[in-house]
């Protein structure tokens, strides 16, 4: 039971603890509310239109390989056949064709994007990470689009909470501060004091071909138990100890997204020093254009020393700029992002993620625009919003592939 604070001018820590409590016990019913009946998250299905976009063939062409056989026939919630009607697919239903497609199909790595076995294992895995010094710049959200995307894709994704906040694991419909108090998050597979493997705090989630791995407030120990296992040459170093988690798990996945925490500290040294991508939010305003190069300069001399710490350069396949909460009316945004064209070049993405009131109506259940029944929201509103993601997310996904070599 909620127990409430009188308003007064002495405000102790017993009192901001039955605060916590409160808050706590009221988001997990509100979440609970929200998920009924399971009381847990649950992937919906989706269109035609939605599968022929995800599977790059035409609405026409996956009508036909229904029809022909090809195709099994799909069936709805109460297992009644759709031959006759509108067909609604199953993430493994969508996964199931593309393994059709994948061996009739004319180009075969079209449906199976992910890395491939026949390139004598040189399609490395690869692991991004979406950073910036400033908090409200969409990394989280940014995250959580693109994991589901590329799942929905083909890819074969392990998205990592390393934010202490945790609210990439909250995107998953986890409670961290109620679920995770006895450990099973990042921290414990990094922690200096026996670590376990990757693999024991990776969580299979509701979405097909997408796991995860969450974070809660312990990670921020993290910082302090880095300082002193430098002090004492702890080995593996902080620089490694990530690497060397995902190394032990990387056959199971083609990528890896990693939602870093605002600032530039261990956590997010750790997980730049694992990375083969890097991917910096900006929303198109002056002070956060501002925040972002005193981050980049941070960045550079602090990777410069950690490189000396290490005795190895410290290198990325591709780093991209990606201009969020962009509205393209807004005469100064739009100034802005000619800026950062003008001085960053190629390197700023050319699709912006568009603030947009579909992405904020689907965050307050903890969803995304893939997620969320396109029922309750303006239908135009959400497919401006999916036309901006998908566009990100495939520009990301060229320069993925651009890496192995295709």
């Amino acid at each position: 039971m909620n127990q409430l604070v009188d308003f007064r001018s002495d405000v102790g820590a017993m009192d901001i603890g039955i605060y916590a409590d409160s808050l706590a016990d009221s988001l997990d019913r509100q979440m609970k509310l929200a998920y009924r009946p399971e009381n847990g998250k649950k992937l919906r299905k989706f269109g035609a239109r939605e599968v022929a976009e995800l599977l790059r063939m035409s609405p026409s062409n996956l009508r036909t390989k229904h029809l022909d056989g090809t195709f099994p026939e799909v069936l709805d919630e109460e297992g009644e056949d759709k031959k006759s009607r509108q067909r609604f697919y199953s993430a493994q239903e969508i996964d199931q064709i593309r393994d059709i497609m994948s061996t009739v199909g004319k180009n075969p790595s079209l449906y199976r994007p992910g890395r491939s076995k026949k390139n004598g294992g040189k399609d490395k895995l690869q692991t991004i990470v979406v950073c910036n010094f400033k908090g409200g710049s969409g990394k989280t959200s940014t995250c959580a689009h693109l994991a589901q995307r590329w799942a929905l894709r083909g890819y074969r994704v392990l998205a990592i909470d390393m934010d202490p906040q945790a609210s990439l694991t909250t995107y998953f419909g986890h409670r961290p501060e109620l679920e995770f108090g006895e450990g099973g998050t990042i921290y414990d597979a990094i922690r200096y004091a026996d670590p376990v493997p990757l693999s024991d705090v990776i969580r299979k989630t509701y979405f097909h071909n997408l796991d995860m791995v969450p974070a809660g407030l312990m990670l921020s120990e993290y910082e302090t138990e880095t300082a002193a296992a430098l002090s004492k040459r702890v080995l593996p170093l902080f620089a490694d100890r990530l690497s060397m988690a995902i190394e032990a798990v990387q056959d199971n996945y083609d990528l890896v997204i990693i939602d870093s925490p605002p600032q530039l500290g261990f956590i997010t040294l750790t997980a730049l020093t694992a990375a083969t991508g890097l991917i910096v939010t900006v929303v198109p305003g002056m002070l956060d254009i501002a925040s972002m190069s005193q981050f980049l300069k941070l960045a550079s001399e602090t990777i410069k020393a950690v490189e000396e710490s290490i005795s190895r350069p410290v290198s990325w396949d591709f780093m991209r700029f990606l201009i969020t909460r962009y509205e393209p009316s807004d005469g100064p945004q739009t100034q802005m992002a000619g800026y950062l064209r003008t001085i960053l070049g190629p390197n700023v993405l050319t699709e912006p993620m568009l603030k947009s009131t579909a992405i904020s109506d689907a965050g307050m259940t903890q969803q995304t625009i893939y997620e969320v029944d396109p029922g309750q929201l303006v239908r135009k509103t959400l497919e401006r919003a999916l036309s901006s993601m998908n566009g990100v997310a495939d520009e990301l996904e060229l320069a993925i592939q651009k890496v192995w070599g295709r």
